[in-house]
């Protein structure tokens, strides 16, 4: 049988389990709430109580916070940043669009945590001082309306600086070495699926490495936005009930709490009305996504076979590829890469419309918006590890194939257009396509050059130089 205890708010009293931390507008909202299974990110868990004990510090340094409430508070909340308490938080993410229920159910943990940190030193010092009260002392000089968005943009940042990006430069530095193992390995080229000139197996994977460092620059440049925080601007970028060196000393504070750049945004209307920031760096990842999918589908097709397909590629063994056609090798890891690809395509839309969703002084769909923010990060980072240790760590080229392939290849008669014209050197494809001819066979058959003019003009190696 569960037992409660009697918690209080603005509109009256509410029965909370005794066995959680949290309070009456958390147990308020698992009732008015109950929709799905999605919660809050951890990651912006921790952010919360990152501001939460910074809030806490400045007050009191301030002189607006008792010391020893506001220890007990950083006490608490440093709990929670090191991964405790995780289960305190179990509001929907399908809430009020400012992230208020969240920001509440921080505050009341916090509150209840340190009224039992202070509770336990008062018996020992026999002293009588205040408890602490979500609202006045963990919420003080804040607003759901501005704290909810700073958690977004601390929690991106950190996803994307210590996850994604160190990801995808690990991943780079293998794309850059089978790139220059694979330099001297000249193979069949291909535009809409179809045959075309030579180019190097190192060439082709250079520009899947030049992609991913392309995208590693719109990340970091998205991320610039991101630094500016919107606390201290409290309920609708006024600053109301902060203190003017508040929102300066927050940005301060969290920038070494974090060790990232984080400053106060210029313009707090702007942070607490809009989420354009976020919708630009999403915008990064679905660009990075759209570069997956590229990579991953031309692992595929250059691993397809390994018989009946191109097969110039063999992809390592992980696991058996189907449960009735024994020996089958699939190319898994791409697969999951283009799905998981998918579903940020599919987030960034999401974003779109969330982020366009702003009215007046501020935007109500912050929770919709860096959940999926999160999840696609998570997705990409985790997925790109994926691929590249399962998959592109072990690709090796199948040597044989490639050159059948190269050598069989009617697009070679390119090099013959500067010496006997586009349309003579179309002829002599026609006349090899149609009596399965050698390109060199159909050349000398069409009477415009002598076996020696092709060899000659038709020397592979000239055809793959670097520009």
């Amino acid at each position: 049988m569960s037992v409660f205890r009697l918690e209080k708010d603005s509109i009256g009293y509410v029965e909370v389990p005794v066995d959680h931390l949290w309070g009456a507008q958390t147990q308020r909202s698992l009732r008015y709430f109950k929709i799905s299974y999605e919660k809050m990110p951890n990651e912006i868990i921790i952010a919360l109580a990152q501001i939460k004990y910074v809030a806490a510090m400045i007050n009191s340094d301030l002189g607006y916070l008792d010391p020893d409430i506001a220890k007990a508070i950083m006490y608490a909340a440093d709990e929670i940043i090191s991964g405790n308490h995780f289960s305190e938080f179990p509001v929907s993410l399908w809430q009020t669009g400012s992230g208020t229920q969240s920001n509440m159910n921080m505050n009341e943990v916090l509150a209840n945590r340190a009224n039992t940190l202070l509770f336990n030193n008062q018996k020992k010092n026999n002293s009588n001082k205040q408890l602490v009260h979500p609202n006045d002392h963990v919420n003080k000089c804040q607003s759901s309306n501005d704290v909810f968005p700073t958690a977004m943009h601390i929690a991106a940042v950190v996803m994307l600086k210590e996850r994604l990006l160190p990801a995808i430069i690990d991943f780079n530095k293998t794309l850059f070495d089978k790139s220059n193992n694979f330099k001297d390995i000249i193979k069949i080229g291909r535009t809409h699926l179809q045959d075309a000139v030579p180019l190097t197996l190192g060439q082709e994977m250079s520009g899947w490495l030049s992609m991913l460092e392309h995208n590693v620059i719109r990340i970091n440049d998205s991320i610039t936005d991101l630094y500016e925080l919107a606390l201290g601007g409290t309920a609708v970028g006024t600053g109301l009930n902060a203190y003017p060196e508040y929102s300066v000393r927050a940005a301060k504070e969290l920038a070494i709490l974090t060790k990232h750049p984080f400053v106060t945004a210029k313009n707090k209307f702007e942070s607490l009305a809009t989420c354009d920031a976020l919708v630009h760096s999403h915008s990064a990842l679905k660009c990075l996504a759209v570069s997956l999918i590229k990579i991953s589908n031309d692992i595929r097709w250059l691993s397809s076979g390994p018989r009946c397909g191109i097969g110039e590629l063999n992809i390592p063994e992980n696991e058996p590829g189907s449960s009735i056609m024994p020996g089958k090798i699939n190319p898994t890891q791409c697969e999951a890469m283009n799905m998981l690809c998918y579903q940020v395509l599919g987030n960034d839309t999401t974003i779109n419309i969330a982020g366009s969703s702003g009215n007046f002084e501020l935007n109500v769909c912050k929770p919709v918006i860096i959940y999926n923010v999160l999840q696609s990060i998570r997705l990409l980072s985790d997925g790109i590890k994926s691929l590249h240790y399962h998959c592109v760590m072990g690709i090796k080229p199948n040597i044989d194939r490639i050159n059948y392939l190269l050598n069989s290849s009617l697009m070679l008669v390119t090099a013959l257009n500067p010496h006997i014209g586009y349309d003579k050197s179309s002829e002599i494809v026609k006349i090899a396509y149609k009596y399965g001819l050698s390109l060199k066979d159909a050349a000398v058959k069409s009477g415009y050059l002598t076996e020696e003019e092709f060899k000659n003009f038709v020397k592979i190696e000239n055809m793959v130089n670097d520009l």
